[in-house]
């Protein structure tokens, strides 16, 4: 990966600066959170660029200071959109493309796994309903077309689990080491 120290300095400044907020409405920081979600990859044995994928996949709430009181309002931020374009900088469409994806997944899973909707936390259903609700079949086989729309639904998954306050993880730095290797 070329400029490995300015990718690995920027994360860490950010989960330094914004880690410590409460992940939107769960009982866990976004750090944590983060944490939890890579360390569910790594367990799978995920390949270097997806447990990337699962670690920054909410980069783009540490972004923006709003997050918290957009939602507040039902206010949609599209912090996937805005986190896949902040690590296209370092990243190729591989890592980005599960982070661009992993609220679209949500809706597909809500849409094609009828027992979904009923695994995920309340503030999660929050935000399907901000985010618009399940696809349609229209969109369901839209998605389905999309390349790397599989390893996006291994980051929703992991996403859902990793919300364990109690939990234990490798640190920050283990995890930004794998995004020498992709």
């Amino acid at each position: 990966m070329e400029n490995f120290i300015e990718f690995r300095q920027t994360v860490s400044d950010l989960f330094k600066d914004h880690g410590g907020d409460l992940y939107g409405g769960e009982a866990i920081t976004q750090e944590r959170h983060g944490l939890q979600c890579a360390q569910l990859a790594e367990n799978e044995n995920a390949p270097p660029y997806l447990i990337v994928s699962a670690l920054l996949h909410d980069i783009g709430h540490l972004l923006h200071d709003e997050f918290e009181q957009a939602q507040a309002r039902g206010e949609d931020r599209f912090h996937e959109n805005l986190g896949s374009k902040f690590l296209s900088q370092w990243f190729g469409p591989q890592v980005t493309d599960p982070i661009k994806l992993h609220v679209a997944s949500k809706k597909y899973l809500c849409a094609t796994r009828p027992d979904y909707f009923d695994t995920l936390s309340p503030a999660s259903v929050q935000t399907l309903r901000i985010q618009g609700g399940p696809m349609t079949p229209q969109e369901v086989a839209e998605f389905e077309k999309l390349p790397g729309y599989k390893d996006a639904i291994r980051v929703r998954l992991w996403d859902d689990t990793g919300k364990d306050p109690d939990m234990q993880t490798q640190n920050l730095d283990h995890f930004l080491a794998y995004a020498d290797k992709i």
